[in-house]
């Protein structure tokens, strides 16, 4: 056969291969992005925020829903396309024209090849550059709907202290009461009439929430049955963004580039190996004030109390070993981003050995079976991920 013939083969399974790989897409797609907007109901939509800032969350969002998308809609495509072929005997027709398995094949890894490149481009590029975008909307909308954060009537914990609302309207919040500590960690009671957030001028990720009519008292620990008092018309409390949200989208190894997860990896084991260093000359020094201190020939009788904890300290130190969990999970967000990227060409090899197989029904099997190999998939992701989080278990 010429050439030109592969060619034509070759285009039309490309075609086929394209077909499906859209309907699947669409379908994964559709279901991920239904479960963003519920999560984006109970946490968004549910406010009053306008209609353009909830379209930008939404479309923020996309990178995230594709990350996983591509491998999926490329495993249940290359199943449903190779196995309507297979059905309608076009696999069988081929072989008997010549054309061997490795032509037929070559499209989908080529196709394959070319839906991991849109991955990796998603995966390092459109998600941490969106998942910036969203910190930064978001905070906007946090100044102009405090209530995002701070409902009506709700008591609010957080890292060093408790925010009591009263009734919270547009950007003013009414009645508040703010218990923390002070530097000196004693406990402190604000009140206030009322009070907004604004922007801050001091640094990135520092909230400014103005007070209006404050009252505060600071009892002494120390000294029972005395305060320290003071009141204000108008107060400035400063909060950290990362403490009174938890929904605040800030880059974590999961929405990192993979150079910049490398560069954390390379920087977190400096620290371990620096960490080790000192523990080794720690070991050291203690042996060495062992033997000057209780040599043989120097000392007549050593304490044996103070020998003891000499021996202690050094079994101690030799016992003591450094678990990283941050390395652990940058480890694993790292070998984590290689495998969801290249699992459209490794999906290629799967897909088209068993599609083979399919006799009635091609698309409708190779759909099906596409599911059911997806949720193991993602059920061995989640393992995976969860095992390498809670134990000290090797991320690869």
């Amino acid at each position: 056969m010429q050439k030109a013939g592969f060619s034509t083969i070759h285009r039309y399974i490309i075609y086929e291969f394209i077909f499906s790989f859209f309907v699947a897409f669409v379908f994964f797609f559709f279901i991920f992005f239904v479960n963003q907007l519920l999560l984006l109901a109970e946490e968004i939509l549910s406010k009053n925020v306008s209609l353009k800032n909830v379209l930008l969350i939404i479309f923020y969002s996309i990178p995230a829903i594709s990350s996983f998308t591509f491998p999926f809609a490329s495993l249940v495509g290359g199943l449903m396309a190779v196995s309507r072929l297979s059905s309608d005997n076009e696999i069988l027709a081929f072989q008997v024209s010549g054309v061997r398995y490795s032509r037929l094949f070559l499209p989908l890894f080529l196709v394959g090849l070319v839906l991991s490149s849109f991955s990796f481009a998603i995966n390092d590029y459109f998600l941490p550059l969106s998942t910036v975008k969203f910190g930064k909307l978001y905070r906007e909308i946090l100044y102009s709907t405090p209530e995002l954060e701070l409902e009506s009537y709700a008591v609010k914990k957080y890292k060093d202290s408790t925010i009591i609302t009263g009734y919270v309207s547009g950007n003013t919040i009414n009645n508040l009461v703010i218990i923390d500590r002070t530097n000196k960690k004693d406990k402190r009671v604000i009140t206030a009439d009322s009070a907004r957030l604004v922007p801050s001028g001091l640094q990135k990720g520092i909230s400014s929430m103005e007070l209006s009519n404050v009252t505060s008292i600071i009892p002494k620990l120390k000294q029972e049955g005395k305060f320290s008092f003071f009141s204000s018309e108008r107060m400035i409390y400063n909060i950290l963004l990362k403490n009174i949200t938890f929904s605040l989208k800030t880059l974590t190894p999961r929405e990192m580039s993979s150079v910049d997860i490398y560069k954390g990896i390379v920087e977190k084991k400096n620290k371990h190996k620096q960490k080790k260093k000192k523990k080794k000359k720690k070991q050291g020094t203690l042996k060495s004030r062992l033997f000057l201190e209780f040599n043989p020939f120097t000392t007549t009788k050593p304490h044996d109390q103070a020998l003891n904890s000499y021996v202690q300290k050094i079994s101690s130190l030799e016992k003591k070993t450094f678990f990283d969990r941050s390395l652990q999970v940058y480890e694993l967000e790292f070998n984590k981003t290689f495998s969801v990227i290249f699992a459209c060409i490794i999906f290629s090899f799967f897909s088209f050995p068993v599609s083979l197989y399919t006799k009635k029904s091609g698309r409708s099997v190779g759909f099906g079976l596409g599911l059911l190999v997806s949720v193991f998939y993602w059920s061995m992701l989640f393992v995976g991920q969860t095992l390498g989080i809670r134990i000290s278990l090797s991320p690869v």
